[in-house]
């Protein structure tokens, strides 16, 4: 089973990147899906959230209130730390489950599609990196207008990440998302199956 571990800047179309391998035939598995299932009532997550953080953090519902949890480790640096080491090893726990099922399913290629594949050790996992990258000035534009901010705000989403550059130079693949999405799935479609014809070497 051949891994692609998938990352990019933010707002650099990583998900149109997964939706394209998806129609190829790949499996997706997404890591900002499978935590918001694990904050589903009585889920690990929301278990361990819970458990830190008692009742103010749900909904009348007794679903997890993700901005009640926002507005606590936006403004407390040592909660966020808490929330990164606690939900870390949830998390990877969950991938390294998936991966070991679709191992014994047969699946032939599985895309591991992490926002911070680098940040958070991931790689690991990978056969091989993809980044989905395209010029910083239209990565600030795309954003600005994908979450409504201003120019400043943008740029400071944008720093707060690794940078962009690093990302490219420890890729096996760097695909230029500035153009057409039918550019984008050329590129796309080049790559994937140079990677199953290395698979079969």
């Amino acid at each position: 089973m051949k891994v692609i571990g998938l990352t990019g800047g933010i707002a650099c179309g990583k998900s149109t990147v997964s939706s394209i391998l998806k129609s190829l035939g790949a499996k997706i598995l997404d890591a900002d899906k499978m935590a918001h299932e694990l904050m589903q009532p009585k889920q690990a997550l929301y278990n361990l959230y819970v458990a830190h953080w008692g009742e103010r953090i749900l909904t009348e519902h007794a679903t997890l209130d993700r901005r009640a949890i926002g507005a606590i480790v936006f403004n407390d640096e040592k909660e966020r730390a808490w929330l990164d080491s606690a939900a870390h090893p949830v998390l990877e726990t969950e991938i390294q489950c998936r991966l070991t099922l679709l191992r014994k399913k047969h699946v032939s290629v599985v895309v591991l599609d992490v926002p911070l594949l680098f940040e958070s050790g991931w790689d690991k996992y990978a056969d091989e990196i993809w980044v989905a990258s395209i010029p910083e000035d239209l990565q600030v534009e795309r954003l600005m207008a994908r979450n409504k901010l201003t120019e400043s705000e943008a740029r400071a989403r944008i720093a707060a990440q690794m940078p962009l550059a690093e990302k490219c130079a420890r890729a096996d693949v760097v695909l230029d998302n500035s153009g057409t999405r039918e550019g984008l799935r050329e590129q796309i479609l080049a790559a994937y199956q140079r990677s199953l014809a290395h698979q079969h070497n």
